[in-house]
This record gives C-alpha cells, structure tokens and sequence, in this order.
C-alpha cells in the first residue's frame, strides 16, 4: 500500500482521467510519430550542451562527393531556366533521361535494389545545389525522394513488394506520384472521401479479393507523368471479408496508372513554376489486396505510415531548398549591392541597405546550420517529428523575408523578367514551399508545440498514457509515478528559471566557447524560462491549450527559436570556430533572443489565469522584453560578409550552382570579382574628385593599365544591371498578325472611330 498513491494520487488520477479529451487514432498516431532528439532536452529547462556538441556532423562519403561534383554538375549545366519556365514549360527531354539515367530518382533507395543508397545529408546537398540552378529539376528530384512510394516500400512493403517496385522507381522505369491531397481534405487530410471498398473481382484473369477504389487528388506533384501512384484513402468491408471491422481506416496502396478507370488530368501551374503537377481521378479500380504497400496486414495502417515518413521527409527537401534560396540570395544580393552605384557611391555604404543585407547573410548561417544539425540527427537513425515541422515552418517563412529582401535591393533588375532576371522564379515559387507540405498556419499555429508537448516534454506523454490505460490499477501506478516526477521537476525548473532570469544567465554553466559561451548562458536561460511557462500554460488550460492557438503558436515559436539557435552554435563550432563568421552568428543570436523576449512577454500578456501570468512575469522578466536585437554594429558586420570576395562568404554560401553561361549570376559574379579587385583605384579616383579614368591617367593618378581594368570592371556592371526587353510579337499572339505593330495600333485606332 502507497499513501501518496492511494490518497493523494487517486483523487488526481480520477478528475484528470474524466476531463482528458478523447483523442481519435489519426491524432494518435500523428503524435505518436517519429521520435525526438535534441527537442526534448529544450524541453527539460536544462539542456545538456556536451550532449549537442558530441554529435558528429553531417558528412558526405566520397561517392556522394563524386556525385555532386560529377553528375549533379552536369545536369545543372544542361538546365536553363528561362528556357524551362518560359518556352518549354517542362524540363528538356535530355534532362530527364539524365536524371533517370543516373538514379536521381534513386537516392535514398538502398543499393541492393538498384538505388543509390544515399545519406539524407547527401539527398539534402544534391537538393540544394539544383534549387539554385532550377526549382523545376529541385523539385522534380526531390519528390521521389520524399513522402512517396519509395520510401513507404522501403520502410514498410512487403519483400515481394520491395523486390518488384524498388529497382524500377531507382532506375526510372517507373516514375512515382504520391495522391494523398484531395478537394475535401488539405491540411486536414484525415477528412479525405476517397474510398476503398473490400471486395471480390477479377484482376489479370483471375478472381481475387481486392479493393474497388474511388478518388480524386489534387495538387500531385509528377502526377501527370507518373506510371506508379501511391495512393491514400479511407478502406471499408462492408462484407466483411477480411475481418469483423467494417471501417478500416487510412490506407496506402500502390496503383500502376494504365489500369482500367485511372484517370490522369492535365497539369497544374503553381504560381507559375512549371514542374510536372496536376489532379487525377479513379473511378471503379481494382486492385488485389497484396497492392496494399505492406499488404493486407497494413490495411488501415495508412496514417501511421504517412505520420512516420513524414516525420522524416519534412525535415530535409523544403528545408534543402529554403537554405540554398536563402544563401543564393545573400551570394547574389551582397554581390549585386556592392557593384551598383546610386548617387554616386555603393548602395552596400547605406544603412537602409545594410540592414535587409544582414538579415540576408544572417538567415542564410542560420538556415543552413539547422539544415546540417537535422541531416545529422537523421543520418544516425533519428526521425524527429516535431524538430522537423519547425524545419519546415521556419526553413520556408524565412527564406520569404530573405527573397523579399533580395527583391527590394534589386529593385527593378529582379522586376523585369527575362534571362537576366535570376531572382524573379525564386521569387515566385516561394508561396508553394509555404503551402505544401502540412500549411504553414496550421505548423505554427497547432503542430509545433501542440505535439512538441506532448512528445518531447520529459513527463506528458506518459501520463497521457496512464491515464488512457483500460487497467485502471496499472495506469494509476504509473499515473503516480509520472506525476510526481513532474511535480518535482516543475519546482526544480521553477527555481532555475528565477534564478536564471534575475541573474541574466550569468552563472549558468556552459562549454567552453570562446566568445560563444555567453550565448549557450543565454538558451540554458530562455530554455527553462520556457519549460516553466510551458508547463504553466498546460497546467492551468489543459486540453483548452489546443484551441488557445495564438498562445500555442508563440510558445512554438521560442521552441523553434531555441532549436535554430542551437544549430547555429553547433554550425560555429564544428567549422572550427571561424572569427571571421562571428558577426553572422552574432547576427542570429541577437535576432533570435529578441523573438524569444517578445514572445515570452506575449504569452504571459494573454495567458488567461492572470494570478499564474503575474507570478511568471515576476519570476522570468520583471522588467519585461530588454533585448533589441541586433545593435547596429552587429548589423554593418554581417552585412559586410556578403559584400567582399572572401573564404567568409564561400562558408556562408556554399555548395551552389555556378555554371560559366554569360548569364544573369555568371554574369554579376564576373562584375562582382572585378569590383572588388579595382576598389584601391577608384578609391585613388574618388581622392582626387575625378570621375573620368582617361583624365586620371593624363594627370598621373593611375597608370593605363589601371584605366582599362577600371574600363573593363564598368562594362561588367553595365552588362549586369541590363534587363531584357522583348519584341511584341514576341510576348503576345495578337501582334504576331502583323509584323508592324504601329500599324496594327493604326488600324485599331481607325475601326473604332468609324465604329
């Protein structure tokens, strides 16, 4: 017999047991997804910093090295993204044969089946490198190696299964689409109407029991040239053939796209980006059961499934391509700032310019170190649920500020569209990052913390737990032991938290970092300030909390915060503590702690029971939100990273396409090298308030040869701040009838007078 247990636990166990909302499967099983990693150390008020650094980070063996340098290369020199956006609205056939030839399509599918057995840090690399030559070929890449056939046959087929499909999907004989968004269900993709009826039917001549689907999808990327669909829909056996549950649930089957009854629609434009997308239908299709990826054993295991390998997936494509958006903005925007002129000198030398520029280089370190930090974690086995909706969330809004910076410096360059314009499909194609892939809204608003609580908390989930346990005697004794570990750890994080608030982090312990220590101070601080709201909101809202979504949403964002932040100091010391970085990270840091600050005193400006919000105000910011931000300083040296050729800015934007094309980057990084490398001269012109170079060497300022490389630096510049401009009959049909087009204007003005 326990007195704590029985009369004082009991009564607990009971109220709480009949005031827990009731959970459906599908929100169980979302939860239930993946697993954590460095999130529920955050989570614990105290994180164990060794613990991050002793990780190894991300690397690539020296196939995967090969295969960026050699056929990656390749594919991105035959890609022209005017060409594909704008005339061929498709990649060229010679680029999809590449890609099928070289098992693009077969990056994460093991060796044994023909695949090439990639890391995710390697998928991620090759991501990258694409989306800064093309979204199109990014995106018709990544795809396969994503939330789709493969990886659900990899994870959970059968051995037939896996046998049969994998080789053909790693050498391009089959191409895959996976149909889990339809009309009735997008982000809430549970509510889907798309049915499979167990029944009997024939299937290449012979009766079996199988499944008669029906369905409409949407927005299926490769979709419209895809010969395998990985389909989602709702499973019933209304006959009960298989067993005695009549609705079976979410089911995932594989559907070759020549059977009887599959249509494919025509294609989808996603603000204008031209990858293959597009709906397709199915109606009255037959499929035996062993179609069922894992076969019938997984018939309504569906969700489980598409839970489980999203957890993975969100966390390395969007994020791959939002990091490499990010640092293609800051290589080309820095470059561009610096070679072009306003009112006579660099439009780099003006603050207003400095400040989106540091945003630029800040967000692009930042970006790229979480992307590192989560490649790591899922190269050693990990698939972090709730760390990767924050990738996918803050990868893909951030990299929107960071365009809408870019697109503000160019101005007009970035406006008119043409061959030279290498900003505008960038620009462009952002809102489909925000979209796919689970909403950005809902990621913020009920994911991120609505499942990092639960998960990643070191007690929640596993009262939850007792607290659902048929065994009323066993769920309370585990009830009993759970609460009151969490009892004891709420008054240590209490305590830490106070003390860590008061003293501004000052006596925290934390690694030796050189000039990074104090920011480690600071996230062990705002961690346990966290931990301790966190548990103050669950505490005093309960399942209330899941529709106080502005409350959940800022206190996902400081989790999110607290994860990007980490990852930037990871990225700071495993690249060897590089000084000449440190203002981006200085950057990062100070941006970071401000969101923190604001949204903490947000929280508790709203937290419904105000006896808690003052107590927590008093413990955690007495004289409420102090930090600023970056100062002004932090912000002239971050901006400089990206405005000199140097190893800082190759660290801050590695990896990237750079194809020799006399085109739109080619082109700045040219004027950009030849700037820099003529800037003592025009310093020496700009001395003697002489703006002609030919004038300075008659009066002995500069020699002839320093002249013409000044010469050969302006025609360089004039060539990049050219835009394109285009016939009228080239843009419209309707000019093309007559080939002079002030004579057709002539003809038009006539028959409306006479009209």
């Amino acid at each position: 017999m326990s007195f704590r247990r029985d009369y004082i636990t009991r009564p607990i166990f009971s109220l709480a047991r009949g005031a827990l909302p009731p959970m459906s499967d599908t929100e169980r099983e979302a939860l239930e997804a993946g697993d954590v990693w460095w999130d529920a150390d955050l989570f614990t008020g105290d994180p164990d910093w060794s613990k991050l650094l002793a990780n190894a980070p991300a690397a690539l063996t020296e196939e995967e090295k090969a295969f960026l340098n050699g056929p990656v290369d390749e594919l991105c020199a035959m890609l022209d993204d005017w060409k594909i956006n704008w005339e061929w609205r498709d990649l060229p056939p010679e680029a999809w044969d590449f890609i099928k030839k070289h098992k693009f399509f077969g990056m994460i599918i093991p060796k044994e089946f023909g695949g090439l057995g990639f890391s995710p840090y390697a998928h991620s690399e090759v991501v990258r490198k694409l989306s800064s030559r093309s979204l199109a070929a990014a995106v018709t890449v990544m795809v396969p190696n994503s939330l789709g056939p493969g990886e659900l046959l990899m994870r959970f087929g059968t051995k037939e299964q896996q046998d049969r499909w994998l080789p053909r999907l790693a050498e391009g004989r089959d191409i895959p689409c996976f149909g889990l968004t339809s009309p009735e269900a997008g982000s809430d993709a549970a509510s889907m109407i798309d049915t499979g009826i167990v029944c009997k039917g024939t299937f290449e001549g012979r009766e079996v029991i199988g499944l008669k689907l029906n369905w409409h999808k949407r927005y299926i990327t490769l979709g419209p040239v895809a010969t395998l669909l990985g389909l989602a829909f709702k499973a019933y056996d209304p006959d009960h053939l298989v067993g005695d549950k009549e609705d079976l649930g979410i089911t995932v089957a594989l559907i070759p796209t020549h059977l009887p009854g599959v249509e494919i629609g025509h294609r989808h434009l996603p603000a204008m980006q031209v990858f293959q997308n597009g709906p397709n239908w199915g109606r009255d299709v037959f499929v035996p059961l062993d179609y069922i990826i894992g076969g019938e054993a997984q018939l309504g295991q569906g969700w489980k499934m598409l839970m489980t390998a999203l957890a993975a997936g969100r966390g390395i494509s969007l994020p791959s391509l939002s990091a490499a958006g990010a640092a293609y903005a800051a290589r080309t925007t820095g470059a561009y700032a610096r070679i072009r002129e306003q009112f006579g000198i660099s439009i780099s030398k003006f603050e207003g310019i400095e400040e989106p520029l540091a945003r630029i280089a800040g967000t692009a370190y930042l970006l790229d170190a979480a992307r590192r930090l989560t490649c790591a974690a899922l190269n050693q086995g990990n698939h972090p649920a709730v760390i990767s909706g924050i990738m996918k969330l803050h990868a893909t809004e951030r990299m929107r500020i960071v365009i809408d910076d870019a697109m503000d410096i160019h101005g007009g360059k970035a406006v008119i569209d043409g061959p030279q314009n290498y900003m505008g499909g960038l620009y462009r194609a952002v809102p489909v990052g925000i979209t796919v892939e689970g909403a950005n809204i809902l990621t913020r608003n009920l994911i991120v913390f609505g499942q990092g609580a639960i998960r990643a908390h070191p007690y929640l989930l596993a009262e939850m737990n007792a607290l659902r346990d048929e065994d009323r005697v066993r769920g309370l004794q585990a009830f009993d032991e759970s609460l009151w570990s969490h009892v004891s750890h709420s008054f240590k994080t209490l305590f830490r938290a106070w003390g860590r608030s008061w003293t501004g982090g000052l006596f925290v312990k934390a690694p030796d970092a050189g000039k990074a220590k104090r920011f480690y101070r600071q996230l062990s601080r705002y961690s346990s300030a966290f931990a301790l709201t966190a548990d103050m909101a669950l505490l005093t809202l309960g399942g209330a909390l899941k529709r106080k979504e502005m409350l959940s949403a800022r206190l996902g964002d400081i989790l999110s915060e607290l994860y990007l932040l980490s990852a930037a100091l990871k990225r700071w010391e495993d690249e060897g503590r590089q000084s000449a970085d440190f203002a981006a990270l200085e950057w990062c840091m100070a941006n970071g702690f401000r969101t923190i600050e604001n949204r903490l005193a947000e929280i508790l400006g709203n937290l419904p029971n105000r006896f808690v919000a003052v107590i927590l105000k008093f413990l955690l910011q007495p004289w409420g939100a102090r930090v600023l931000g970056p100062s002004d300083r932090v912000v002239h040296e971050c901006a400089q990273l990206i405005l000199e050729p140097s190893a800082a800015r190759d660290r801050l934007t590695p990896d990237l396409s750079h194809v020799e094309d006399d085109r739109g980057v080619a082109r700045l990084e040219a004027a950009f090298r030849l700037v820099a490398a003529s800037e003592n001269i025009r310093r020496r012109l700009h001395a003697a308030r002489i703006h002609d170079w030919k004038e300075a060497v008659k009066k002995g300022v500069i020699t002839q040869g320093e002249g013409e490389k000044l010469a050969v630096a302006h025609d360089a510049v004039m060539k990049v701040i050219e835009v394109d401009d285009f016939a009228p009959e080239a843009l419209s049909p309707i000019y093309r009838k007559t080939a002079d087009v002030h004579q057709f204007f002539q003809e038009l003005g006539e028959q409306r007078a006479a009209s």
